[in-house]
């Protein structure tokens, strides 16, 4: 039988019932129970529930990496992971402690105990990876869990629908912190959603250590654009193209490189026949001998040499909703300079200009324009890269633990804390 949580609401044990949107505001921070104040004073276990390798999407890689930086520096601590995903079990450690199918509901309550056998526990939302309707499998989850809980917020949209605002306002309601990884996210939660401010906490997106030699042009070789991460539409990755034609008189002619596989939850004659649409897309624009396709996962060493060969990270992203971009964090602590669509992550990072260049949506012309900018003003690129460099000091994975670890002991302090 599952752990059972004194309610708030209900007597007799059982957890509370699931209430639709259109719950009362007053009962949204009841619905969920209290949690144990029985906890130590310091965190030597932590359980996050996410997806994980072998799954390749930007939370488990998210993840993995966050995993990675909290043991690097503390070896005495213990970090699993509740895996959720289609894919079979996990080979990539053996820390994956229970595996959680996104096809279903069943086995919630036995994903959370095995959640509550940790002193924390770290929850990755984004509304894809759960299943239920807006991914609300994770609210099941968590009427289950006892010991505090920190949510990280991957997702914040502008314009949801009721049930994904009520997902989302019930899961910031029921944690005892709330991460975001941009002040966009934070902003954005703060003015479109019922979220008490002071669960709040702005922690950035991590980013692995550069090569020592930077990126850039060298030599009178062909400058490189590149494009990475999981493709598919709304990736703007024909905007890129379109705008190749618009720098036929650069010299040398540039390379627009475009590495990584379609996204994992397209099926993969879709991803194939989205890569032949690509192909064409670049035909018809007279560009095919500009454009390197590079299908399929993009490993953490291959991306440490595209990124040592790139003069410019391009993200032309159509969609205005990503308030989180771990490609972009990559790109800049790479120090390369970036040009990239005003999407609200890249509209906070670049909108100095010092580190890239933010054009309008839907603008091959602009996005040429910012292209040859970087690429032929003298000293530019190398005066984006220099002040890149500095974010280095703020997102490298082990700083971005460090901050987690402080977050883990202050909820665990504040809950064994004697009730007044």
């Amino acid at each position: 039988m599952p752990p059972v949580k004194k309610s708030t609401t209900r007597s007799g044990g059982a957890p509370p019932p699931r209430v639709g949107p259109a719950m009362p505001d007053r009962r949204l921070a009841s619905v969920f129970t209290k949690r144990s104040n029985l906890a130590p004073a310091k965190a030597v276990s932590v359980g996050i529930l996410s997806t994980y390798p072998p799954t390749r999407c930007g939370v488990a890689a998210f993840t993995a990496s966050l995993r990675a930086g909290l043991l690097a520096d503390q070896p005495g601590l213990s970090v699993g992971i509740v895996r959720i995903g289609p894919d079979g079990p996990s080979d990539h450690d053996q820390n994956v402690v229970h595996e959680l199918p996104s096809g279903g509901t069943a086995e919630s309550h036995d994903a959370a105990r095995a959640l509550n056998k940790f002193d924390v526990v770290i929850i990755q939302h984004d509304y894809a990876i759960y299943a239920g309707s807006d991914g609300d499998q994770v609210l099941d989850i968590l009427e289950w869990i006892r010991v505090p809980v920190i949510l990280v917020v991957h997702t914040v949209l502008a314009d949801p629908t009721a049930h994904q605002r009520f997902v989302l306002e019930m899961l910031t309601q029921s944690a005892d912190a709330v991460v975001t990884m941009s002040e966009s996210g934070r902003r954005r939660l703060l003015d479109d959603y019922r979220v008490e401010p002071r669960k709040l906490m702005l922690i950035p997106h991590g980013a692995q250590a550069p090569d020592p030699t930077p990126g850039g042009s060298s030599g009178g070789r062909r400058p490189m654009i590149l494009t990475w991460g999981l493709l598919g539409p709304g990736k703007g990755i024909e905007l890129g193209i379109s705008a190749l034609s618009s720098m036929s008189l650069l010299r040398p002619r540039p390379r627009y490189v475009v590495a990584g596989q379609t996204h994992p939850r397209m099926p993969a004659e879709e991803g194939q026949h989205y890569y032949e649409s690509l192909a064409r897309h670049a035909k018809s624009e007279g560009v095919t001998h500009l454009v390197e396709f590079e299908p399929g996962y993009v490993s953490p060493e291959r991306l440490r040499e595209l990124l040592r060969e790139a003069d410019v990270v391009l993200l032309p992203y159509t969609s205005r909703e990503q308030v989180t971009s771990g490609i972009l964090i990559e790109a800049l602590a790479a120090r390369v300079p970036v040009v990239a669509t005003a999407f609200p992550h890249a509209s906070e990072l670049l909108a100095d200009g010092r580190g890239g260049v933010v054009v309008r949506h839907d603008d091959p012309a602009a996005i040429a324009g910012a292209l040859t900018r970087i690429i032929v003003e003298p000293g530019l690129a190398g005066t984006m890269s220099t002040h890149n460099g500095a974010l280095t000091t703020l997102v490298s994975w082990p700083v971005v633990a460090t901050q987690y670890r402080q977050l883990f002991d202050a909820l665990l302090r504040r809950s064994s804390a004697p009730s007044r």
